[in-house]
């Protein structure tokens, strides 16, 4: 298959942490993707929340089918663009493998209990994971991947200047070159998060009643979007789906359009010259990116904000707090194997045990085990 002189190449790559001795069935990048694929962080995907809490219904995303849409999306970019589709997938399934239970709310919550020891940032935790967390290997800890996917996990949303703790300490061991662009398999990545996240989110929202057509009309593009699907079926799910197949078309055609002009622009040889680009390579249009953020904007107003997310969101706050805050405190109330790690009360030793005891939760071992350690008629 054709690739860009400006794509990741399996010749090229900087290679790994720890030396392996490379498979003659697959790129490195293969390799990457297939051990996100079958790590437990990733099996845990299918039991954190989205938006809605997983017990909610059915029907609505998980970070994990968040994943599979981003996977999708950013492939068929890179496809396009000539880069290396099997590490853009790989980040792309990676990217959330760091959430806590309860999506952003949960990961508030988190910081909030965790605050005097660097807080809770989900980037930072994915490259925990995939570093140190899984521990599948008898020769190392995590997962061993290509320079090229911790590159493009920690510089998930363009270069760091201020990076979190984390970041900052494995970066000072193992250089990710963390000032400069990432690769633009990377950016495809990121990019195909923010189609996948807008787009989906406006389908659950409608499923759930959040909102409804009428409240669509005068979005930018997805007006248009609304308006198309209607002229051509009554029935409201088909209606729902064509509203999704519609958006995630033009929000994909641009941001192509808009990376080919940057790429013939800056006319890059390598993908060393992407990452010494002064601006990303990958991005929307001026005016897809406006309707993007009015877009954000009215989920931010009418779907992340709505009284029945709300109260979802602060007991799920609520809760993941509740927990960072009690076994940071208590941290002999831990599991056996987790109480020997954390420590004394209230260190950074006891901070790292819960932070990752805690973001490694899903939604429903996270109620069972708060319920376990306030409600007294609970058994432990």
């Amino acid at each position: 298959m054709w690739k860009a002189s400006y794509a990741v190449t399996a010749a090229m790559s900087r290679g790994r942490k720890f030396t392996e001795i490379e498979s003659d069935d697959r790129s490195p990048y293969q390799r990457d993707r297939d051990r996100v694929v079958h790590c437990s962080a990733f099996r845990k995907l299918q039991y954190k929340t989205q938006v809605f809490v997983t017990r909610e219904g059915d029907f609505y995303r998980t970070r994990l089918t968040h994943s599979l849409e981003v996977a999708q999306i950013a492939r068929s970019i890179a496809r396009k663009l000539g880069l290396d589709e099997d590490l853009t997938e790989a980040l792309a399934l990676a990217h959330d493998l760091g959430h806590p239970p309860f999506g952003h709310a949960g990961e508030s919550g988190l910081n909030e209990a965790l605050a005097a020891f660097g807080g809770f940032d989900h980037n930072a935790q994915s490259l925990r994971v995939v570093t140190l967390l899984e521990q599948r290997y008898a020769s190392f800890d995590g997962l061993n991947l290509s320079w090229e996917a911790l590159e493009g996990l920690a510089k998930h949303n363009g270069p760091l200047t201020a990076p979190p703790d984390y970041i900052a300490a494995f970066d000072a061991g193992y250089s990710l070159d963390l000032h400069r662009q990432t690769s633009a398999e990377a950016q495809v990545a990121a990019f195909a998060d923010d189609v996948a996240y807008n787009t989906h989110d406006l389908d659950d929202g409608l499923r759930a009643g959040l909102f409804g057509f009428e409240d669509l009309l005068d979005l930018p593009m997805v007006g248009d979007a609304v308006r198309e699907a209607q002229s051509v079926t009554s029935e409201i799910g088909r209606v729902r789906h064509e509203i999704s197949r519609r958006v995630i078309n033009a929000l994909v055609h641009d941001v192509i359009a808009e990376s080919e002009r940057r790429l013939a622009a800056l006319n890059p040889k390598s993908a060393e010259d992407i990452r010494a680009a002064a601006e990303p390579v990958v991005a929307f249009s001026p005016p897809m990116a406006q309707a993007n953020r009015e877009i954000k904007a009215f989920l931010f107003a009418r779907m992340y904000r709505h009284w029945r997310v709300n109260r979802m969101t602060h007991k799920a706050k609520m809760v993941t707090r509740s927990l960072g805050t009690l076994l940071l405190e208590r941290p002999d109330l831990l599991p056996d194997d987790w109480r020997a790690r954390a420590g004394q009360p209230e260190s950074e030793q006891a901070a790292a045990a819960v932070r990752d005891y805690v973001a490694g939760m899903t939604d429903r071992y996270a109620l069972d085990e708060y319920a376990r350690l306030t409600d007294p008629s609970v058994p432990t």
